[in-house]
């Protein structure tokens, strides 16, 4: 434990900064298991519901930049190209 004062300040921001981030990561992983699942069941229609709301919760994780840009766009990507060939 630091004896410092703006450590210990710092040591309780980044709890708290890792605790939101954890929080937001797993809204976003379940997001992704529900497209998934859809996609798996071979609901089309399902499946592109839960891409929107699953891409949304993926943009506002990187706006808050808890995902780089460009993760954000890969894991996007990867989802659309599974309900995409779903509906082909």
């Amino acid at each position: 434990m630091p004896n410092i004062k703006s450590s210990i300040q710092s040591v309780k921001t980044d709890a708290e900064r890792r605790a939101k981030n954890v929080a937001v990561k797993s809204t976003v992983k379940t997001a992704f298991r529900k497209v998934n699942d859809a996609v798996k069941a071979g609901n089309a229609e399902e499946a592109k519901s839960f891409l929107s709301a699953a891409c949304k919760k993926i943009d506002k994780a990187a706006a808050d930049n808890i995902f780089h840009k460009n993760t954000a766009a890969r894991r996007k990507s990867r989802l659309a190209n599974k309900v995409n060939a779903l509906s082909k």
